[in-house]
């Protein structure tokens, strides 16, 4: 999730005692015992992640309002907010584990009578990993994750309506990936592009080397300064067989900007001149921030808001590339379906890439083309 320091600090400077960058949550996969080399045991893993993650969402429902308020370091919250994205969560979260269990014929570990949401929140509150079990090494990492991760949304959703992020969607025009079938996933990448010769540019090699396609959201700023130090045909080769899509004109929170619909526009008008093989009609928006009311004005431009439901908080510098990559590894077995943002500006992303590749190959999980998304 986009909890980025700065941002969240200032955001929060009005309702929480202390001003400490909210911590993110990671996760240690060497505590899992088991290798994600089969279909089988991707599903293993996620019906333990989903399982876990149950366990906290339930156990936050017991907590009042004001309790609430100082687990999340903060004096007000939005408590709606937050029921209604528990709700959305649990509905996820109990397809997600349905999926998950079509194999507990071939494998039974993390599996129970669980036939609707009422039993998964039933079982995640009896949860129990015996310390003798093969897993329990995983049991308390995997439950600090779980609550780590699940206190960065409920912020998120504290703060709502004040500071949109991606924890909701505005309108028809909005998706996070939560539509792709189950174990799809699509790789995108934002605040780009860096400097020729720099990040972006062994970033789209080694994807094309992997004949993976990814969706790049540029800066319509950077973009003009590449052009203009290199030229058209140069960027035009940088992000061949990629996708590029519209982060605006600058990294500016496009939810209180005045001029947000220009930014948009301009940047869109410059890809579609340069880029126009590459070009998909999305918008990112900067810091998944923007105004609740945007649906009619991206309606009419035809255009689409892509945000996502896994952030590598890889622009995060207390995390190195292995933990930003073992962090979207864990989101992946939770959500099993969804939209990764990365930034191709960190020279971490693309470890970050190659070790998701390495660690998923044999798992069943399929990469969305970005040309294929309706």
């Amino acid at each position: 999730m986009r909890l980025v320091t700065l941002m969240m600090a200032g955001l929060m400077a009005a309702a929480a005692p202390v001003f400490a960058a909210p911590p993110v949550a990671t996760l240690d996969r060497s505590h899992w015992p088991e290798r994600l080399d089969t279909p089988v045991l991707f599903d293993v893993a996620s019906r333990a992640q989903i399982l876990l993650f149950a366990r906290s969402l339930l156990a936050s429902e017991s907590q009042d309002e004001v309790a609430l308020a100082t687990r999340l370091g903060m004096r007000q919250i939005n408590l709606p907010a937050i029921v209604e994205l528990r709700e959305r969560l649990w509905h996820r979260l109990w397809r997600n584990f349905d999926q998950a269990q079509q194999s507990c014929e071939q494998d039974a570990s993390f599996c129970y009578a669980i036939d609707s949401e009422a039993d998964l929140r039933a079982q995640a509150g009896a949860l129990n990993i015996d310390p003798d079990s093969f897993y329990a090494g995983f049991a308390v990492p995997g439950q600090v994750f779980s609550e780590a991760y699940l206190d960065e949304m409920l912020r998120q959703a504290a703060v709502l309506p004040q500071t949109s992020s991606e924890v909701q969607l505005f309108s028809d025009q909005e998706f996070d990936g939560d539509q792709f079938n189950d174990r799809v996933f699509l790789l995108t990448f934002e605040n780009g592009p860096s400097p020729a010769q720099g990040s972006t540019d062994a970033l789209t090699d080694y994807l094309r080397k992997q004949n993976i396609d990814a969706t790049f959201f540029v800066l319509g700023q950077s973009l003009q300064a590449r052009v203009e130090k290199t030229s058209v045909a140069q960027v035009q080769a940088l992000y061949a067989e990629q996708c590029v899509g519209a982060q605006g004109w600058q990294y500016v929170s496009h939810g209180q900007w005045d001029k947000w619909q220009d930014s948009v526009l301009r940047t869109v008008a410059l890809l579609q001149a340069d880029l126009p093989d590459n070009y998909v009609p999305w918008f990112r928006p900067p810091y998944g921030q923007r105004r609740a009311d945007s649906g009619a004005f991206f309606a009419g431009q035809g255009l689409k808001v892509a945000l996502w439901n896994i952030d590598a908080m890889d622009d995060d510098s207390r995390l190195s590339a292995e933990q930003a990559g073992e962090r979207v590894l864990s989101l992946m077995l939770l959500w099993r379906r969804g939209i990764i943002v990365l930034h191709d500006t960190q020279l971490k992303a693309q470890t970050t890439v190659s070790l998701l590749l390495n660690q998923t190959a044999q798992s069943g999980v399929a990469w969305q083309g970005c040309t294929d998304i309706d």
